[in-house]
């Protein structure tokens, strides 16, 4: 069975995100110590390699509980695959949201690979300003929020784009 452009394209789009966040994450495991800073920017962006213990965004990293990762690692790869089956249900003409989509997997599969092989997933990009720091990310965590942003693009083209006294 022949596999469709497109689908080749979402497919490579996944694979791409999975193999540039964990060879970015090899390489910061590589060279960086935890805690370990290096600025890239003054006062602005560091490359600071972390642990994350929790879900997005650093939430639940503090809270400890038995089979915290097993939770986490299930939800994930239940996340996962509901969304690889809505994309196949995605129409072909939704080409923003069927390639933000395909972000969204790749990262969170990028992210899954992590915490299934070490209970925790390494973040590494530092944003702040000052003393403000934003959580610290990773490149699978980018292309799940440039995904939703792709998501929320094809939503609102197609509601402008709606005939009147349609849904």
């Amino acid at each position: 069975m022949a596999i469709s452009k497109r689908l080749q394209l979402e497919l490579w789009t996944s694979g791409s995100i999975v193999a540039l966040d964990q060879a970015a994450k090899a390489l910061v495991r590589s060279r960086f110590e935890l805690h370990q800073s290096v600025v890239v920017i003054p006062d602005f962006f560091n490359l600071t390699r972390v642990h994350n213990y929790g879900a997005a965004f650093g939430l639940m990293n503090a809270v400890d509980f038995p089979f915290k990762t097993a939770l986490l690692s299930i939800v994930a790869a239940g996340a996962l695959s509901a969304l690889t089956l809505y994309a196949a249900t995605l129409p072909v003409e939704q080409r923003v949201a069927r390639v933000g989509l395909a972000m969204i997997v790749g990262g969170a599969a990028g992210n899954l690979i992590d915490r299934l092989g070490t209970g925790y997933v390494v973040d590494f990009v530092d944003l702040y300003w000052r003393d403000w720091h934003f959580w610290a990310f990773n490149v699978a965590d980018a292309a799940i929020t440039v995904g939703v942003a792709c998501m929320i693009i094809e939503l609102l083209d197609r509601r402008t784009r709606r005939v009147p006294g349609t849904v």
